[in-house]
């Protein structure tokens, strides 16, 4: 009976202790009113990046383009080795068993 009278007490505890989130509020923005037009756009001319930069972009993608293909053979390579090793030891197996 005791131990039923302290349970229940901690859990009066625990329940009053607990408080439900309140939901935050909507935030509303509004915009202000002003009777100004809008700005114009910015000049096209001045968005468009030159012929250099074009140029050197160009050149460094290219770079890249080489490197990976170099990279890309070297891996195919290492998997060509690798399959050759998987067959050797594949055909290893099969011949330590006949022993």
């Amino acid at each position: 009976m005791r131990v039923l009278i302290i349970f229940s007490v901690s859990v009066a505890v625990c329940i009053s202790t607990i408080t439900a989130q309140q939901p935050t509020p909507r935030m509303v923005v509004v915009q202000p009113a002003t009777t100004s037009a809008p700005a114009s756009a910015a000049p096209a001319t001045a968005a468009t990046p030159s012929d250099a930069a074009v140029a050197n972009a160009i050149k460094m993608l290219e770079q890249i383009k080489a490197t990976n293909d170099t990279t890309l053979k070297k891996q195919e390579a290492m998997l060509q080795q690798l399959d050759e090793l998987q067959k050797a030891a594949e055909q290893l197996k099969v011949f330590s068993k006949r022993v």
